[in-house]
């Protein structure tokens, strides 16, 4: 991020040095809907107050970058972007190239994991529940999944999958996750169950989650499952605003009646500022017969599917079944094709 010219040049001759592509926006507010999700930002000098008034959320990976001078404040700014290193050129030209070379998480043949996020059109649409069983569906075909609960009014998504007695950290105990998290420590410690591991919220006094803890755990996701899906709340925080921005696919669940889709509208308001990849997926029953693609075109989002009532779901979640954990049913069949056309535009993506 820079609209210094010669630094621009300059950087982008180490990159290619290093034989990394990268993504170039000049100030903050383009910066903005790929701040979360980028594996690594570096922020050009001229850029470092423009970056404090935009308020970016924190997270890990942040280089200030500037040629050097006699005088320039560089840590003082550093600290106050939450920039973890300062590199000034030319000085710093061998160690941004090792940077650029390491191979940077986020670029082709990495094998970075995917990140999707659900929320809800209005209170209790489901969300949760799709989350729950999008995760047990990724799990049950051999995908290291990480399932992460960003709601902090939500009661806790381990209830959700009957997984409150399991032993594991919660999110009180990863609030002071300010930078580089280990993924496969990250892992190690949450409660888990084959290849579905969750981040969940446990009962005790509500609290603010700092922002950078969600960054942080995003970017272990990343580099440490296949899959990481995040249940957001509908009214989004700094830490939800990061998990959003990561995301690659975001589903907004939405039951088929007027006044849920006028509730939805506004979510979409907020929501589609930070992630571009927004689609709909309509529950029913609809009382008053609206259909699905009315709810979609209301909401000018693209439709991602339906999902049919299923009578049962209910009833076994409160015997603490895991949705779709038969494989059964519409929402574990709504769950399998939602990941296969995941999968599929992965696929066409790496080619």
């Amino acid at each position: 991020m820079t609209s210094d010219g010669d630094l621009l040049d300059e950087l982008l001759r180490l990159a290619a040095a290093g034989g990394t592509e990268v993504e170039v926006v000049a100030d903050p507010a383009a910066a903005r809907p790929r701040w979360a999700a980028a594996p690594l930002v570096m922020v050009g000098i001229d850029q470092a107050q423009s970056c404090l008034r935009a308020r970016l959320p924190r997270r890990p990976r942040v280089v200030l970058v500037g040629r050097s001078r006699p005088g320039d404040p560089g840590w003082e700014l550093a600290e106050l972007i939450g920039a973890e290193h300062v590199a000034m050129l030319p000085a710093a030209e061998p160690w941004l190239v090792d940077r650029f070379a390491e191979g940077v998480p986020g670029s082709a043949g990495t094998g970075l994991g995917r990140v999707v996020a659900v929320i809800g059109g209005r209170g209790g649409a489901g969300a949760s529940v799709l989350a729950g069983g999008l995760a047990v569906t990724a799990a049950r075909g051999g995908l290291r999944t990480l399932l992460v609960d960003a709601d902090p009014l939500g009661g806790g998504l381990d209830l959700v999958l009957g997984w409150e007695q399991l032993e594991g950290l919660r999110w009180p105990a990863l609030t002071e996750a300010d930078g580089r998290v280990d993924a496969p420590a990250l892992v190690r410690a949450l409660p888990s169950r084959g290849d579905l591991v969750m981040l969940s919220w446990d009962r005790g006094e509500a609290f603010s989650l700092p922002a950078e803890a969600m960054a942080a755990t995003m970017d272990a996701g990343r580099r440490g499952r296949d899959l990481v899906i995040v249940d957001l709340p509908r009214q989004l925080d700094d830490p939800a605003v990061i998990a959003l921005q990561a995301a690659d696919r975001a589903f907004l669940v939405v039951p088929a009646e007027l006044r849920a889709t006028a509730a939805a509208a506004r979510v979409v308001a907020v929501a589609g500022l930070h992630c571009a990849e927004l689609t709909v997926i309509v529950r029913g029953p609809a009382p008053g017969r609206l259909k699905a693609r009315e709810v979609a075109r209301a909401l000018g989002l693209p439709l991602a599917g339906t999902l049919r009532p299923e009578p049962g779901l209910s009833r076994g979640l409160e015997r603490g079944e895991a949705p779709a954990s038969s494989g059964r049913g519409p929402l574990a069949t709504l769950c399998q094709r939602l990941l296969t056309e995941l999968d599929d535009q992965s696929n066409t993506g790496a080619a």
